[in-house]
């Protein structure tokens, strides 16, 4: 590494440090909001993440680094303008939407550092990174709300058609579902919001490292959507199925509270064949070494991050 990149290195980092310093209490308030909410805890790994990417894919960034005042300019003075609209509008209110347009201005003012310290050529190579610490701003509580319910009203419609299949008699009303023996509900924390995001994070990143054409990675990342709602489905029917002929803690026990990743596996394990099928249908471009077995973990990285 040369004494520039150094330089530049050393540049970014002392940048980052400052905006802590300047927006420490932004930062504390989004850690603690991450930890305390099921729909926002990824917030706190998402930045770890981004930076393990732009690590991997550091020699193709970090070529020929240059800075790029301009765009630097605009997006800190837009992350500034940002943070003081969502602080006149009440920013310090978890969950509101002007806690998360002060999240959003403090991204605004990272991708400026990296335009300054790393210019444009960097930037555009890490797209992908920078796009994705998008993530670490929760949604407002309303929008939180609203996903939760069509993940309940989704999840019981599952059920509801998973115990017909299966030959089990079952009355429906609203999120209720009754059947000989038991009757439970689909409750706001059996929605499934946080391996529901999971789901979609990991498709979102298995998109990028293992596929080329980009409407495949679309539809790929689409698919996160009807199967976390299968998946929660295919949970409620077991627990419940479970409870009613071998023992009735299963709907309070352990597989109840702690069991999403036995089923959060099971949706990757659905997943897998379509991210290979994806894979095998295309084509090879010249000069690549993969063959008609896909994309490797290991080329997934030195190309996409």
């Amino acid at each position: 590494m040369n004494n520039e990149k150094v330089k530049r290195h050393a540049a970014f980092v002392a940048f980052l440090a400052a905006t802590v310093i300047v927006f420490w209490r932004l930062l504390s308030m989004l850690v603690a909001y991450s930890l305390g909410h099921e729909s926002s805890s990824h917030i706190i790994i998402i930045p770890a993440i981004s930076l393990y990417l732009v690590f991997a894919g550091r020699q193709r960034i970090f070529a020929s680094p240059r800075s790029s005042i301009l765009p630097a300019l605009a997006l800190i003075l837009a992350g500034a303008l940002v943070y003081v609209l969502a602080y006149l509008r009440g920013s310090q209110m978890a969950g509101s939407a002007s806690f998360s347009a002060g999240a959003l201005s403090l991204l605004f003012v990272w991708a400026g550092g990296f335009f300054h310290c790393y210019g444009s050529g960097a930037a555009q190579a890490a797209t992908f990174p920078l796009l994705f610490l998008l993530l670490a701003v929760p949604l407002p509580e309303n929008v939180v709300e609203q996903t939760i319910v069509l993940l309940q009203t989704g999840s019981t419609d599952i059920s509801c058609f998973l115990f017909k299949i299966l030959g089990v008699p079952v009355f429906r009303d609203g999120f209720v579902l009754s059947i000989p023996g038991v009757k439970i509900e689909v409750a706001t924390e059996c929605s499934g919001i946080r391996s529901s995001i999971a789901l979609f994070i990991t498709c979102l990143l298995a998109a990028h490292l293992f596929l080329r054409t980009a409407w495949k990675q679309i539809v790929f990342v689409v698919l996160a959507f009807p199967l976390a709602i299968i998946k929660n489905g295919i949970r409620i029917v077991t627990l419940t199925l479970l409870s009613i002929y071998v023992d009735p803690g299963f709907l309070t026990g352990r597989l109840h509270h702690e069991g999403g990743f036995f089923f959060f596996l099971l949706a990757l394990g659905i997943l897998a064949p379509v991210l290979r099928l994806l894979q095998k249908s295309e084509t090879r471009q010249p000069g690549s070494p993969v063959s008609g077995s896909g994309v490797t973990t290991e080329q997934g990285l030195a190309r996409g991050i």
